[in-house]
């Protein structure tokens, strides 16, 4: 299985983060098909108290590379990608990981 997350750096306004991003992108992320599981998560704190580097995860569940090429290649996908720079003030960081089941 490979994942890919999509984590967030500190928006600019967390309420107009937040609001965008419930009433506009996620409406488009909730049109791509083909994804085996998506996981949505706020980060809220570190170990040791100091502020997180980053403000929001999302992942992204695939079966292979091939999997989440096809589905990363469609409109909605597309879409959706570009989508981010209309409201992530903080940046956006992508990683793909292959899942190693312990």
């Amino acid at each position: 299985m490979v994942k890919m997350s999509v984590i967030y750096g500190h928006p600019t306004d967390p309420a107009a983060f937040e609001r965008y991003y419930a009433e506009t992108h996620m409406p488009l992320a909730a049109k791509i098909q083909g994804l085996r599981r998506f996981e949505l998560s706020r980060v809220t704190g570190t170990p040791d108290g100091s502020k997180p580097a980053y403000y929001r995860m999302a992942d992204l569940y695939f079966d292979s590379p091939e999997h989440m090429k096809q589905v990363m290649g469609t409109p909605q996908a597309r879409a959706t990608a570009a989508d981010l720079k209309n409201f992530a003030t903080g940046g956006v960081t992508l990683l793909v990981s292959e899942v190693i089941e312990a």
